[in-house]
C-alpha cells in the first residue's frame, strides 16, 4: 500500500526506526500538541532496548507496527532469515502492519508476509535520514507539492534524522492542522 485510497480525509504520518527515548519523545510531544495520531514502524531491537518509550507510544493511542528486528534490507537477506526478523518483531508489536526497511523486499518475502500482514510503504518520503539535505529540503519533500487525503508520509524517529525531523515535523503538523 503506497497511499490510502477511499473516502478518508486524513494524511497518515508514519515514523520508522524507533523507538528512541529522546527522538520518539519529541515526536510524541509534537503529535500531542496537535492531537494527531501516527503509526510507528518499530525495530524489534529498539523495542527491547527502550521498552518504556515503546509503551508510551501505545499509551498515547498511536499504532505500533513491524519494521523487522535489526532493520535488515530484504534484497540482501535470505527469505528465511528475513521472515525470522519479521516474526521476532511481530511478537513484540502484536500487529499485522509491516514496512520493509529501505522499502526493499523480494517477491518471495512479500508473498509470505503479505499472507498475514498488510505491507505499508509511503508516497511522501521526507528523507530526514539523509545528512546531505537541509532541514528545509526535508520539509519541502513532504509539503512542497501539497498533501492530499490518503498520503502516507514517512519520517524517522532516529538519531540520524533528528536535526531535520525537529525542523520539519512541527512545520508539517502546522501545515496539516
Amino acid at each position: 500500500m503506497w497511499r490510502v485510497e477511499g473516502t478518508s480525509k486524513e494524511v497518515f504520518l508514519t515514523f520508522d526506526d524507533g523507538p528512541h527515548p529522546v527522538v520518539t519523545r519529541f515526536v510524541l510531544d509534537c503529535l500531542a500538541e496537535y492531537n494527531a495520531k501516527a503509526t510507528f514502524f518499530c525495530v524489534g531491537e529498539q523495542i527491547e532496548k527502550h521498552p518504556a518509550i515503546f509503551e508510551e507510544i501505545k499509551a498515547a493511542g498511536h499504532v505500533v507496527a513491524n519494521h523487522t528486528f535489526h532493520h535488515v534490507n530484504g534484497w540482501k537477506t535470505p527469505t528465511d532469515e528475513y521472515l525470522k526478523e519479521f516474526e521476532a518483531t511481530e511478537r513484540l508489536t502484536k500487529t499485522k502492519l509491516f514496512r520493509p526497511p529501505y522499502g526493499k523486499i523480494t517477491p518471495s518475502q512479500r508473498k509470505r508476509i503479505g499472507q498475514e500482514s498488510k505491507i505499508i510503504i509511503y508516497n511522501k518520503l521526507s528523507a530526514d535520514f539523509d545528512k546531505n539535505i537541509s532541514a528545509e529540503q526535508c520539509l519541502q519533500n513532504v509539503i512542497g507539492k501539497g498533501l492530499v487525503a490518503g498520503d502516507i508520509v514517512l519520517f524517522h524517529d532516529s538519531l540520524k534524522a533528528e536535526d531535520r525531523l525537529r525542523y520539519a515535523l512541527p512545520k508539517t503538523l502546522s501545515y496539516i492542522y
